[in-house]
């Protein structure tokens, strides 16, 4: 039995979770099937003692390794991914979710399930609370994503009403830092990776949408803590940045960040795309003690020095996420 089992472990949350429970000394066991997750993600404790890798896709997978703790993280996140694979993004957050949920039973183990802002949609309720419904269109472009992510909630609230299984639900917002892919479509890794090319940063609308930054290490911290919590722990539980700001100011700061004049290309918005989004994180607050340290200006030089590092491999998508 391992002490945690961590499921999309070599995506951009996912490995640094492991990361972190590695040095902490913990037996880990990594799941993934690559699919947006990165091998590179797992370079630093991929040969560690403690670690396991199980190379599968969590839907098809025949055993689920046994755990103590279930993070359940293996889903595409940015909207290029789960726009390109619809139907692989709905299985891996019900089937998935179920697979997960039923080895827990089993094992009388905590899970611990990664949602979203997402759930909420194009929120009519500003900030948004747990309380919030949302306003999701269930046959949009997003709704793979959206409803995958409802239902995972609904599934875990079922298994603890009729199983008492012990479910603690993150609905995470937008996170950024080391270790985001360069093409995956999320507004800051696209901003950076543009304004490095010289092209132009790709804003749609005009910008005055609202998004509400979280740094990784931040977000991290929320989680572990979560995961930690003595039971009874609320679920939901929003995790993220309550700072707010616009799309033009965000690519504003990332030229200012890269040293670039603004150089901005702007196009009609997406369908669904969300116009404010920010969080209310009195729950966080009041039942983990947290609250995000990381200023969006420090996290954004650390992600612009990460991805300086790499080679320049971005197709320039737009920015939709």
């Amino acid at each position: 039995m391992h002490e945690i089992v961590v499921t999309g472990a070599g995506g951009f949350l996912g490995s640094h979770l492991v990361e972190a429970f590695v040095a902490d000394r913990r037996d880990v066991c990594g799941i993934d099937n690559f699919s947006t997750g990165s091998r590179m993600n797992l370079n630093t404790f991929i040969t560690a003692a403690n670690f396991e890798l199980v190379t599968a896709d969590l839907t098809k997978i025949r055993r689920v390794p046994v755990g103590k703790h279930y993070l359940h993280f293996a889903s595409a996140a940015s909207p290029p991914a789960y726009l390109q694979d619809p139907v692989g993004t709905l299985l891996v957050n019900s089937i998935g979710t179920q697979k997960i949920l039923e080895a827990a039973r089993k094992a009388d183990a905590v899970v611990l399930l990664a949602s979203t802002s997402e759930v909420y949609g194009d929120p009519e309720v500003h900030p948004q609370s747990e309380s919030y419904w949302g306003h999701v269109n269930p046959i949009g472009p997003r709704s793979c994503y959206d409803e995958g992510k409802r239902y995972m909630e609904a599934l875990a609230v079922a298994y603890r009403k009729t199983y008492g299984l012990d479910i603690r639900v993150a609905r995470i917002f937008n996170t950024y830092g080391p270790r985001m892919r360069p093409d995956d479509g999320r507004v800051v890794s696209n901003f950076i990776t543009q304004g490095l090319r010289g092209t132009p940063l790709t804003i749609y609308g005009d910008g005055s949408q609202t998004r509400s930054f979280c740094y990784v290490s931040d977000m991290i911290n929320g989680l572990r803590l979560l995961l930690e919590a003595r039971p009874p722990v609320p679920s939901p539980i929003n995790l993220g940045n309550p700072e707010e700001i616009t799309i033009l100011q965000t690519a504003n700061l990332v030229c200012q960040g890269l040293g670039i004049e603004p150089h901005f290309q702007f196009i009609g918005l997406p369908e669904d795309d969300p116009h404010v989004r920010r969080p209310d994180i009195t729950q966080a607050i009041t039942v983990l003690r947290w609250t995000p340290k990381v200023s969006f200006r420090e996290g954004l030089s650390q992600s612009i020095n990460y991805f300086r590092s790499l080679a320049p491999k971005d197709p320039g998508n737009p920015v939709i996420g």
